[in-house]
């Protein structure tokens, strides 16, 4: 998402219009917590499937995660927007350490606060990762911001006559392996309770047309 079209690395009108968007949202009163992926820098499994072993190339994709939590909080504090960065790896110098209660008390005192380097551990997705924090910090959702405008029954990109869903169950999701999340991340949605929203993040003003209660992209819960 950061990179924009240019496909590597922090596209500038990119991050400026995530940051516009997060501020409105802020704005409204809402607690936030962000979880960053490293995509658009270094990709743990792609590396892996080049010769690289799994466990080094995921800890080079976590730290590609916290230099977009840094860039994420430069241009939130530039609009006045309070941010804290906790991280799940030891990178003390330029983040917190992530501890459940400093996260809770951050929210709470109307600060973003944005989640770096995954869950800490190798073979986990940033998915899981955001199903995990969810989990942890009582979320009443969790949204998810791709460059498609929702879940569809097959590759909007491919098909052109793909179905976009604006409901599913997480029972739907499982048994139809629709590509909403990883299974791991699904699941543990599922288990908590957790509904999930999926989004085109790149269309300006939908994160904040969702919090006032419109009807954007798919969403998932434990009943459609």
């Amino acid at each position: 998402m950061l990179a924009g079209g240019q496909g590597f690395g922090i596209n500038e009108t990119m991050i400026n219009e995530i940051c516009d968007d997060l501020k409105e949202v802020k704005e409204l009163g809402v607690e936030l917590g962000i979880v960053v992926g490293g995509g658009n820098i270094f990709r743990g499994l792609k590396a892996a499937g080049r010769g690289m072993e799994r466990v080094p190339a995921d800890h080079m994709g976590m730290l590609a995660t916290v230099i977009n939590a840094i860039a994420l909080q430069n241009f939130l504090e530039a609009r006045g927007v309070q941010t804290r960065v906790l991280s799940a790896i030891n990178v003390e110098e330029v983040a917190e350490p992530y501890i459940r209660r400093r996260a809770i008390r951050h929210l709470e005192k109307g600060r973003i606060v944005i989640f770096a380097a995954g869950t800490g551990n190798p073979f986990f997705t940033t998915d899981t990762a955001a199903a995990l924090r969810a989990s942890e910090i009582g979320a009443e959702i969790l949204l998810k911001g791709t460059k498609v405008d929702g879940v569809y029954d097959s590759d909007p990109e491919k098909n052109k006559d793909a179905k976009m869903f604006e409901a599913l169950s997480f029972r739907e999701v499982l048994e139809g392996e629709y590509r909403v999340m990883d299974l791991t991340a699904i699941t543990f949605c599922h288990d908590n309770g957790i509904p999930v929203r999926v989004f085109n993040m790149t269309q300006r003003g939908n994160l904040l047309k969702i919090l006032k209660g419109e009807t954007i992209g798919t969403l998932v819960t434990e009943h459609k």
